[in-house]
């Protein structure tokens, strides 16, 4: 069995990883409580989407305090994954919770969110490179206040809409995947603000759908505590310490990582457990063997 230390140190590793590579800690904590402690998925997942919550949070402070939010794309990101991620974890309760591939389910999820984000860390540098040439047919937006168009808050809220399912269902992808398709959508908008925006909205979506695990009883408190107490430290000690590290190595080892985890969960997702019959079928057996004399007497 594990104990306190053994998540304290997966905090560690995890927040200091974080510190280093700005990836969000959904996409490492989530498979390392599944595939090393083996947590229930759907523990595991509700319990870190409210430790990216709280962790992501002082960050988002900072990002605050830089003027680094586009607030009107996390409003409307917000408008499309809120009301999802809600609707996603009451059909999960609803509809998946009690069949047998409620697992298998959340872990090939997870499987996919895993591979997407591995592979937006390794190709990280061409995927910019890639999108830095519309630089020049789209309008600077570099003022302090942004207004999006219609058509702008459309593909935003059905962004919001998208990170809100897969999110709620895998507690990936609202860190690496939500970065590159601000990208996408805006390509000319400084990376910090990419980055500031994607973290708020971030801190929103993850408090609110693990809240929901929480309502229904899938988050461990005690778990919880234990990873913060390794990883909030372990954050600002990588974050202090990462411009005297090879952060592109670190980060091409982190993709393929992730990117192999999330084949893993893929081809062999987390299957239920068959319920134990066997037992009590002997146990009638014998009973039965035990009742044929005197029926024969």
């Amino acid at each position: 069995m594990f104990g306190p230390i053994e998540f304290i140190l997966a905090g560690v590793l995890v927040g200091f990883c974080v510190g280093i590579t700005g990836v969000g800690g959904g996409s490492l904590m989530t498979p390392i409580l599944i595939s090393l402690f083996r947590i229930e998925p759907h523990i595991a997942i509700g319990t870190d989407l409210l430790y990216a919550a709280i962790s992501k949070f002082c960050g988002s402070m900072v990002h605050a305090k830089k003027l680094n939010i586009v607030w009107p794309i996390v409003i409307w990101l917000a408008i499309g994954s809120i009301p999802a991620s809600f609707i996603t974890h009451w059909v999960a309760e609803v509809y998946l919770s009690q069949s047998t591939h409620y697992k298998v389910v959340l872990t090939t999820v997870l499987g996919f969110m895993l591979t997407l984000t591995g592979i937006s860390i390794i190709f990280r540098p061409q995927i910019e490179k890639f999108f830095s040439r519309f630089n020049k047919t789209k309008l600077a937006v570099q003022n302090t206040n942004i207004q999006l168009n219609t058509k702008s808050k459309v593909y935003v809220a059905l962004m919001g809409i998208i990170l809100g399912i897969f999110v709620t269902l895998s507690s990936v992808g609202a860190g690496a995947f939500g970065v590159m398709a601000l990208i996408l959508m805006f390509p000319n908008l400084p990376m910090i603000r990419i980055i500031g925006s994607d973290v708020v909205h971030a801190v929103l979506l993850t408090a609110v759908a693990g809240m929901a695990y929480m309502s229904s009883g899938k988050v461990d408190f005690h778990l919880l505590g234990w990873l913060l107490v390794g990883s909030i430290p372990a954050i600002i000690i990588g974050t202090l310490i990462s411009s005297r590290l090879p952060e592109k190595m670190i980060r091409r080892v982190l993709g393929i990582t992730l990117f192999a985890l999330g084949l893993n969960f893929i081809i062999t997702p987390v299957k239920n457990k068959a319920p134990e019959k066997v037992e009590s079928a002997n146990v009638i057996q014998i009973d039965k063997s035990s009742a044929s004399p005197l029926t024969n007497s």
